[in-house]
């Protein structure tokens, strides 16, 4: 992989504002707050909060907002219907993803499945992230953790890494972390030099559901449903969810594409503002918005 540089704390600082004014759009809903009073909500201008939006994401929080409504996530639906048997066919492992950053799942053995880590070496740490501070860890074989910060304390991150990974050996390197986190969250038109590789320990139904995961292309979401039958269960959309939560490496393998089929956003392990703010961003990254009409 090519060098990457190591990303600004700014973006965390940013990001914090950010769900803090998704957070107030969805308890005022209804009241559909002005521009100028989601901006008084996080104590800033109007015109410092349009500067902070064009910093974090490079469009205005208008724009943006639009993004996050449910008319846009229907229509999202309707122009990703089929995608994943399209983008199977046309034998791409993970297509339209941010700046050509492609990923390799690669599943442990069974024997490594039981073995629960022993032997191996995993190196973990903190690093700033478009989508607040968060937690990256890694194994020789590939990535195998990602967990945002915010709402998790550092006991709680470490128990779930030995949760995965019982009786590997755990080392904390925040420098090394921050490196590798330039290759997961490029920016500036940077490119990984070569695909990411993640290294994942679960059943066989939760490595089919997440390696399908990683064949929704940047800025198009898919239901339970979609994943359900592209991998041969139409039935199993209730064990499709289960397999979602269950995922360990949130934004590489992008279990924030997957929606309810009415258009909402549902939940999500990171948070339901992360992940509004990860749909509106991708979304924002990969089109211009033309014909959306806010509902803010």
């Amino acid at each position: 992989m090519t060098d990457a540089k190591e990303i600004s704390p700014q973006w965390s600082q940013d990001y914090a504002v950010v769900e803090k004014a998704i957070h107030f759009i969805e308890e005022n809903y209804g009241a559909r707050p002005s521009l100028a009073r989601i901006a008084e909500s996080v104590n800033l201008s109007e015109f410092h909060f349009q500067r902070l939006f064009s910093r974090w994401v490079g469009i205005s929080p208008k724009r943006f907002l639009q993004y996050l409504t449910k008319e846009y996530a229907k229509k999202l639906l309707d122009e990703s219907r089929n995608i994943l048997d399209a983008t199977y066919d046309a034998g791409l492992s993970s297509p339209g993803r941010l700046h050509d950053l492609f990923i390799q799942c690669e599943a442990v053995t069974p024997g490594e499945y039981k073995s629960k880590g022993q032997g191996l070496e995993i190196v973990y740490g903190v690093s700033p992230s478009p989508f607040g501070d968060c937690m990256i860890a890694r194994t020789p074989r590939g990535i195998c953790a990602l967990k945002f910060v915010r709402g998790h304390s550092m006991e709680e991150l470490d128990g779930f890494l030995r949760s995965q990974w019982p009786k590997a050996s755990l080392k904390k390197d925040d420098t090394v972390i921050k490196r590798l986190a330039g290759l997961v969250f490029p920016f500036d038109g940077r490119r990984a030099g070569a695909p990411l590789h993640l290294y994942v320990r679960g059943t066989n139904f939760q490595i089919k559901v997440w390696e399908a995961l990683t064949k929704i292309p940047l800025g198009s979401t898919v239901t339970y449903e979609d994943i359900a039958r592209h991998i041969g269960l139409p039935k199993a959309a209730r064990a499709v969810g289960t397999a979602v939560g269950k995922n360990p490496i949130p934004f590489l393998i992008p279990c924030h594409r997957v929606i309810r089929k009415m258009g909402e956003f549902g939940n999500y392990g990171e948070g339901p503002d992360r992940k509004k703010a990860l749909i509106g961003w991708e979304a924002a990254k990969k089109n211009p918005l033309t014909d959306i009409r806010s509902e803010i």
